[in-house]
């Protein structure tokens, strides 16, 4: 056993250096066209994300001009694109094959901000192996996945496909996504390359808007931002997605602080960078210069390969000739996409991936889909349960009424493009499977999913169609409440269309829908229990809706096994455990509002809620509708006070922190249960609390368990003022608790 532990260093170096001699002795028998070539990835269009379609690729296959092929599945596609590579090429350099795999492949899970709320890691982690598993059965070997990008806003569209506010725990999801995706081995078939994206910061676009400008302080970057780009490379991810923003004033595909001296010469990445589609082309539109300039460019910042566009293929032969690119960076940037292949094993067996018996053995099989239900229904939130009308009792009539209702499409949310559609249950269909005969359910749209007919066209996109009732929505609404009168219960499926989020889907009125809004009010003028299902991927602004609604569960979009799962949490059969991870506001104007926020000159007290010449608005309160880290449970949990072994920390010492937590309902369940630390005084401001660990623990109803987490001088670290990574000596308060609002504390210094 020793002796293999030490021989594995030296097998590890030689292993590397084996691929390192076969990457330069191939890049030297290679042309200037043919390293071009490798330099660019083309779509096939059977799942565009944006505008520019490539054209003529089986031609630019037999004439090297192209390195990999995104958005093509089954392995019949990918071996006869991969024979032409391998076959009509001089040098047989094969082809590697991409695709978004966010939450899931054919199988899918629920959306990333949904996974977050679960907090659990081992499951996120397995959710990515899965999706791994399915996508190369079917071919692929590159997911551009995980999203890592912290969002503060919930306007951005794409806050759907990250993990939150976060930046302490979208590092821990960040790395575990790798972790799934990739394995301990990327040779092997069933692992995939992860493709973290994107680089960087581009969840603080400005308004909320997607693909526009950022703007903040290096010491905001380097400590709530790129954390979870540096986990994701600290966890051996294989490849990097640049982002569409600006970034000091120059955008990331063309950014070389960024791609080169960041990225590459302070964190030690070695893998690949990949731009976003077509981001090397739209560099001009950002006013950089034509096509030629902005490809030179980018390629002189760090960027190994252009998504697309075509701008590497069709001008750096002449930015060579001319002297505005230098040819030993061509040859930097085609040896990473050639490593990249090698380590994926395509130079040892190219069709590795091309397993027919694979892909009808291991995809959307009946044990990831177990998964996908169980997941799901640790994702969702319940936000509110007043007199404990949930869990619902398998009896009686339950009226589902709303848009949501009977729509398997939306169920998996945005960002599944290869989804199975034709096998995803609707909220109806997957809760009459689930409860049989047990319970009588009536459904009806009950309205519209908006009033506006373009503006749901615009939300429904790429299949995701909601059917429409053109009649007033007097009548729509008279006959929805004639089919709920029948019912014990009313269950109103509300909420965003899957494709009311995602990219290109940002909002500026984060309200529920105003139709859907009047049928609700219809709903509850009934007088019979109302348990709002509500579908979202961002969090909405719903004041009324806590005000008014006596139950509200928040389940997303939780993928394939949506339906099912809302049955199992509706009926007790799961109790909901899951937490958000994004701040709800109560409206638009308090965003950007997050909990790790940093106190001003002048703080509000905690009472009253205005004060003259306070941080505080005239019209409403600062605090949010829901904080950080909030959900309910069917049953309740105590927290005991916080006992710590020590007063003072010392580098070489750590602090234990205990806390007793006691089931204290009659439902057993899991609590997620939250650390945080605020620096009380440092050199530069700090924020008022800071994430630092959290502890997911199943009880019995009346069951106790003491809790301890330990914390050393790494976790008090920041970076300070000159960018220097470090913990200040000083006073620090640890807080234990619920949520991020709902927390006990304690005192502790740090001493050098």
């Amino acid at each position: 056993m020793l002796l293999s532990t030490l021989l594995l260093p030296v097998l590890l170096i030689a292993q590397d250096q084996r691929m390192d001699i076969f990457v330069d002795n191939l890049i030297q028998k290679m042309t200037l066209e043919e390293k071009i070539g490798q330099l660019n990835l083309v779509t096939a269009g059977e799942a565009m994300t944006g505008a520019v379609v490539s054209t003529d690729v089986e031609s630019k296959i037999k004439t090297g001009q192209i390195g990999g092929i995104f958005s093509m599945s089954t392995p019949a596609k990918i071996r006869k694109a991969q024979e032409l590579a391998v076959k009509h090429t001089r040098l047989k350099i094969p082809l590697i094959f991409g695709i978004d795999v966010i939450h899931g492949y054919r199988t899918i899970f629920p959306i990333p901000l949904a996974l977050a709320a679960s907090w659990d890691m081992p499951l996120i982690e397995e959710t990515a192996r899965i999706a791994a598993t399915e996508a190369t059965a079917d071919g692929i070997q590159w997911a551009f996945s995980p999203m890592v990008d912290v969002s503060r806003d919930p306007r951005w569209g794409r806050i759907s496909e990250g993990s939150g506010e976060d930046t302490y725990l979208g590092a821990k999801i960040a790395a575990a996504m790798v972790r799934g995706l990739q394995g301990n081995d990327l040779s092997a078939n069933y692992t995939m390359a992860a493709c973290v994206k994107h680089f960087a910061l581009y969840g603080a676009s400005e308004a909320g808007r997607d693909y526009n400008s950022t703007d903040m302080s290096l010491h905001r970057m380097y400590n709530e931002y790129l954390p979870p780009y540096q986990a994701a490379v600290d966890a051996g991810a294989a490849s990097i997605m640049t982002s569409f923003n600006d970034i000091n004033g120059i955008p990331a595909t063309a950014n070389k602080w960024l791609l080169t001296d960041v990225l590459r010469k302070q964190w030690g990445f070695k893998g690949m960078v990949v731009s976003d589609y077509t981001s090397v082309n739209e560099l001009i539109d950002h006013g950089l210069g034509d096509l030629q300039t902005v490809s030179a460019l980018a390629l002189q910042a760090g960027l190994d390969m252009d998504m697309v566009g075509e701008g590497f293929l069709t001008t750096l032969k002449k930015s060579i000739q001319e002297g505005k690119v230098n040819e030993q960076r061509i040859n930097e940037a085609c040896k990473h996409v050639l490593i990249l292949k090698y380590k994926l094993g395509l130079f040892e067996d190219p069709f590795r991936y091309c397993n027919d018996d694979r892909a009808q053995q291991q995809i959307f099989t009946a044990a990831h889909r177990s998964k996908a239900r169980e997941a799901a229904t640790k994702t969702f939130v319940l936000l509110k349960n007043d007199d404990k009308i949930l869990p619902l009792q398998k009896k009686g009539t339950v009226a589902v009424i709303g848009p949501l209702a009977n729509t398997g499409s939306n169920m998996p949310g945005t960002w599944s493009v290869s989804a199975d559609h034709a096998h995803t249950a609707s909220l109806v269909e997957g809760m009459r499977e689930v409860l049989g005969q047990q319970v009588h359910i009536l459904t009806h749209l009950g309205s519209n999913l908006v009033s506006d007919a373009s503006y749901q066209e615009r939300a429904t996109m790429f299949g995701r169609t909601i059917s429409r009732d053109e009649r007033p929505e007097a009548t729509i609404i008279e006959e929805a409440v004639t089919v709920a009168q029948q019912a014990d219960v009313i269950v109103a499926a509300l909420g965003e269309a899957s494709e009311m989020s995602g990219e290109s889907s940002s909002r500026t009125d984060l309200n529920i829908p105003k139709t859907q809004h009047n049928l609700l009010k219809a709903l509850l003028k009934i007088g019979k229990p109302v348990v709002l299902v509500l579908f979202t991927g961002r969090p909405l602004t719903l004041t009324w809706e806590h005000e008014n609604v006596p139950a509200i569960l928040n389940v997303w979009f939780g993928g394939t096994e949506t339906g099912k799962a809302v049955a199992d949490v509706l009926f007790g059969d799961v109790n909901p455990s899951g937490k958000i991870t994004a701040t709800f506001p109560k409206n638009v104007g308090q965003i950007p509002l997050y909990y790790a926020h940093k106190n001003t000159g002048r703080p509000l007290g905690t009472s009253p809620w205005f004060q003259k010449f306070r941080s505080n608005y005239l019209d409403i309160d600062n605090e949010p509708l829901y904080p950080f880290g909030y959900g309910l449970s069917y049953t309740t949990f105590d927290y005991g006070d916080i006992t710590i072994d020590r007063t003072k920390l010392t580098p070489n010492d750590s602090i234990n922190a205990s806390i007793t937590v006691t089931n204290t309902g009659g439902y057993d369940g899991e609590e997620i249960v939250q650390l945080y630390i605020q620096d009380v005084i440092g050199s530069v401001t700090r924020p008022t609390k800071e994430l630092k660990g959290f502890q997911k623990i199943f009880l019995k109803k009346g069951e106790s368990r003491q809790l301890r987490f330990t914390l050393t001088e790494e976790d008090l670290k920041f970076y300070d003022a000159e960018l220097r990574y470090l913990a200040e000596p000083g006073e620090f308060r640890i807080y234990i608790g619920k949520n991020s609002s709902d927390t006990k504390g304690v005192n502790f210094t740090f001493k050098r």
